[in-house]
């Protein structure tokens, strides 16, 4: 499952650098997640690192973009190999 940024956010600019995938950008009121390219850092880290460095908690997984960790670790590779 890719990961989703809620309207609760600030736009601090601190989840786009720490994206592995450079799936997070800056959208037209707040940044946004690209689900094709967010793996939710597997393949990178154990966890998603933008979730780890967000200051109001507002990174869910995204409901329409369910995928198990298989699914993301060959995402990971189409990706980065």
């Amino acid at each position: 499952m890719s990961l989703l940024i809620t309207d609760e956010c600030i736009n601090c600019d601190v989840c786009e650098p720490e994206c592995p995938n450079g799936a997070i950008s800056q959208g037209p009121e707040i940044y946004v997640i690209d689900p094709n390219l967010c793996t939710e850092c597997v393949g990178h880290y154990d966890t998603p690192q933008c979730v780890e460095v967000c200051p109001v908690d507002c990174i869910p997984l995204d409901p329409d973009h369910r995928e198990t960790h298989e699914e993301l670790l060959a995402k990971y590779h189409l990706i980065n190999d």
